[in-house]
């Protein structure tokens, strides 16, 4: 009996657990944002429609992938979709809107840059973003259905990638390292240097030092 690892293209197949889904075509877009909950910068969201031709090997929950491993498979997803688009929504939008209404504005934006157009959504969560293309929520779908998951790449490596230019203009806040989330450091930074411009003023600790000022 043989008990050779498989391979990780056969790994790539089984990782997504069946999920019913009412469409059957081939334009169907996977929807996913991240940055949520950073005090800074936008809210970044993708769309992608995989060509199923041209599957991609190792897509899962870009929070579960290391950077390096990110990057390559952004490439490939770029390479080998048959359409993506990135999009995202100002730190002042989200000031404006609200992280979740702001959320929903990047996601629609991304899906209307997709050409060719989606016919069907999957987003990723619990509500639809208020496009007037048919879907579904898929809770944790990045987890769930490639196409969701080759979407919070793309948005992770483009936030990680504004994160970084950030941290080359201000490299006293530590960009680089939190990506613009609550950790000690940057709460630190943030007191000890108040807010940039690039910071969400709508959120807590952010309006918090705004008073102090």
């Amino acid at each position: 009996m043989s008990h050779a690892k498989p391979t990780r293209a056969r790994r790539a197949a089984v990782e997504f657990a069946p999920l019913e889904i009412a469409y059957q075509g081939e334009r169907l877009a996977g929807v996913d944002e991240v940055g949520r909950g950073p005090l800074v910068g936008s809210v970044v969201a993708a769309a992608v429609i995989l060509d199923p031709a041209r599957p991609i090997s190792g897509l899962t929950d870009s929070k579960k992938l290391s950077a390096r491993r990110r990057e390559a498979l952004d490439a490939e997803i770029r390479e080998s979709a048959l359409a993506f688009a990135v999009a995202e929504a100002s730190a002042a939008e989200v000031d404006a809107l609200n992280i979740y209404h702001a959320t929903h504005l990047a996601m629609r934006r991304a899906i209307d840059a997709l050409s060719p157009a989606a016919e069907y959504l999957l987003v990723d969560g619990n509500r639809l973003p208020g496009h007037a293309l048919p879907g579904q929520a898929v809770v944790k779908g990045d987890a769930r259905h490639p196409a969701i998951a080759a979407a919070s790449i793309l948005a992770k490596v483009a936030r990680d990638a504004q994160m970084l230019v950030l941290d080359a203009c201000h490299p006293d806040y530590g960009f680089a390292r939190h990506k613009g989330y609550p950790t000690q450091v940057h709460l630190a930074a943030l007191e000890r240097l108040g807010p940039l411009a690039e910071h969400r003023r709508s959120f807590a600790p952010v309006a918090r030092q705004l008073s102090l000022i």
